[in-house]
């Protein structure tokens, strides 16, 4: 019976890579409930008291200071407009002088976008669609070339450990060595391992420089990185924004090298972790194909 409606129906019957990409949703939309009543959990709560002792404070403030509670959310209403141009209440560095425009820029080509910095003239806007168009396409690009450039090394080390340890000389050993390089290319367990370790290395060290210079704790720091890294941005946590920043110019240029030296870190990693999460749907694809048939 299902050998005929196979037979029959064969357009019905998807293909591997179609099967792969609708499990793959599933799964990302399982995940995303699973994260969503585990977060909500978490923070609903916290979020509820924030509102609470808000709402408190605007009152205690309009009560002491004899100001209406209108007037008074309507300068905090002036105030979020203001802060889209880069007003803060503790006075900052300035964002769109060159050093603050080249930070603005990384964010944009790194995707890592915080939200401190963004263009408040209409010209800006426009312009910032397309140069970010291009430039996170070649960042991307770039991270790619990385990637495989790690590849290669790691390659490299695999060949060069297995002749110092087999000792192949002559020319029939250095010629069996050229036929069999294919075989010892790393797998992708291997380049997921020293890629997390590289993460967990940069992430440690930057951690260790943001919490000196930030005034951060060492597991503010470590979020941050991982934020950062990962490109999510939320922007809670922002380096080099401080106004005594402005003057410190080896911290400006290790914060940008370590932004650059994390974020192709990462994504390289994330990488690899996705060809992993691929065998593994690959595998219950041919798991539920054997179930079907048997």
């Amino acid at each position: 019976m299902k050998t005929g409606f196979s037979c029959c129906c064969p357009s019905l019957i998807p293909s591997r890579e179609t099967a792969r990409f609708y499990l793959l949703f599933v799964l990302i939309a399982l995940y995303m409930l699973a994260g969503a009543a585990v977060f909500s959990s978490l923070e609903r709560q916290a979020e509820l008291q924030a509102h609470q002792l808000w709402e408190r404070r605007l009152k205690d403030f309009s009560q002491d200071h004899n100001i209406s509670g209108e007037d008074l959310r309507c300068l905090l209403g002036h105030y979020e407009e203001a802060r889209t141009a880069g007003i803060r209440a503790e006075r900052g560095r300035a964002l769109w002088d060159i050093p603050g425009a080249f930070y603005f820029v990384g964010t944009v080509v790194s995707t890592i976008g915080f939200g401190v910095t963004a263009p408040s003239t209409v010209t800006g806007k426009v312009l910032l669609v397309f140069y970010g168009l291009l430039g996170c396409s070649a960042t991307i690009l770039f991270f790619n070339l990385f990637l495989e450039r790690v590849v290669a090394l790691l390659s490299f080390l695999v060949c060069w450990c297995h002749r110092r340890r087999t000792g192949g000389d002559g020319l029939d050993g250095r010629a069996r060595e050229a036929n069999r390089n294919e075989e010892w290319k790393p797998s992708v367990y291997q380049v997921t391992l020293i890629l997390f370790v590289a993460v967990l290395l940069v992430a440690c060290g930057a951690a260790s420089l943001y919490a000196a210079m930030e005034g951060w704790t060492y597991l503010e720091s470590l979020y941050f990185c991982f934020v950062a890294f990962s490109t999510v941005g939320f922007g809670d946590f922002v380096s080099g924004q401080r106004e005594y920043h402005e003057d410190s110019r080896v911290y400006q240029v290790a914060n940008c090298l370590l932004m650059l030296l994390g974020v192709c870190c990462t994504y390289s990693l994330f990488n690899a972790i996705s060809v992993i999460i691929k065998q593994g749907l690959n595998w219950i694809l041919r798991t539920l194909a054997w179930m079907y048939s048997a």
